[in-house]
């Protein structure tokens, strides 16, 4: 066990992916659209509603019975993971050098599947890992209950600003189904769930609660990234839209995780105070060979970061204030975007 353990989100940090979205739109009809109406409905009561007892990330809820309608199982949902990972530029370059340095594990509010087939497509250890766990195939719905979810997805894309329709929808029509049930005893890895995870990690690991790496990207993310934060951790926003770029106190807006890479070595070998000294100096070096020399960044890392960036712009890695928030975030949505796609970087 090391003293400090780096905890990072899957989709973003480590893979373009958004697994729900991608199955949505391949097995269902219109079924991206869909996803995207109902991430932003969720977005909505978490961030505005602020309903009780309801987490970020709750969109793989809202989606299930739309899934069963498709007739969607187990199989289906890990086979597409399988074939489907799309991995961010030296993700798997950070999670080898993270063996050997922290404690590692992956806190995601993906479905399960997907986390497995991440887990071996990476060689990570799945036993690191925190995710949604869904049995798909444990989910029914009657032929007549079919008949009425088909006709919700119907109005809801036809009404995809219909919030008070969709309260209707979910918490009292579909409520009143057999599969409400077992959707409702669903513990979604979002928000809340995932700053929950961090306190299992810290007593797996026996570490001090002010030793903890945390990067996200997302309104899932947000809840973990002020546990850090607030107990003097690390806190990082990679690629973030709004939500974690409001409460993280560092950005990194990159292409590659070798960025991710510089910062976890420093700060494995080191200490926050020396993470947040190297983040000034290098916004102001002229000469960044020299600068992580003198940080004495591993080599490994130190070369690869300088061969992925030999013939581009150099990333930016900045403590967040408010002089730099909003540049800071319409550099961020731009990689996001960029690399993900607008699709999957205007999710929540």
């Amino acid at each position: 066990m090391f003293e400090k353990s780096f905890i990072t989100d899957c989709e973003g940090p480590l893979t373009l992916n958004d697994n729900a979205f991608e199955m949505s739109a391949h097995f269902i009809e219109n079924g991206g659209e869909l996803f995207k109406i109902l991430s932003l409905y969720d977005d909505y009561l978490v961030d505005v509603v602020k309903r009780d007892n309801y987490k970020a990330g709750n969109t793989l809820k809202l989606i299930l019975p739309f899934f069963v309608c498709e007739n969607i199982k187990n199989s289906d949902l890990i086979d597409f993971s399988q074939n489907n990972i799309y991995a961010v530029r030296d993700s798997e370059f950070l999670l080898k050098y993270l063996k050997e340095a922290m404690n590692t594990y992956i806190v995601s509010t993906s479905y399960g599947q997907y986390i497995e087939a991440l887990s071996n497509y990476m060689e990570f250890p799945f036993e690191n890992t925190f995710y949604t766990k869904v049995d798909v195939d444990a989910l029914s719905l009657n032929d007549e209950e079919i008949e009425k979810v088909l006709e919700f997805k119907d109005k809801i894309l036809d009404n995809p600003d219909d919030y008070e329709m969709f309260d209707d929808i979910f918490f009292n029509q579909i409520a009143k189904m057999g599969i409400y049930e077992e959707i409702r005893k669903i513990n979604v890895v979002g928000g809340e769930g995932k700053r929950m995870a961090i306190h299992e990690i810290i007593e797996r690991d026996g570490i001090d609660t002010g030793k903890v790496l945390y990067i996200g990207d997302s309104i899932t993310d947000v809840e973990p990234l002020e546990f850090a934060r607030d107990h003097d951790g690390i806190s990082i926003s990679f690629n973030g839209n709004e939500y974690p770029l409001k409460v993280a106190q560092i950005a990194i807006v990159s292409p590659s995780a070798v960025t991710t890479c510089v910062i976890a070595d420093i700060y494995s070998n080191t200490d926050k105070n020396n993470v947040l000294k190297f983040i000034n100096d290098y916004n102001s070096s002229n000469d960044l060979t020299k600068l992580f020399e003198d940080y004495d960044v591993d080599l490994k890392i130190r070369n690869r970061f300088f061969d992925v960036f030999e013939n581009e712009e150099y990333p930016l890695i900045k403590i967040i204030d408010e002089n730099n928030f909003e540049d800071i975030l319409k550099l961020s949505k731009d990689m996001r975007n960029n690399i993900r796609g607008q699709d999957i970087g205007g999710l929540g």
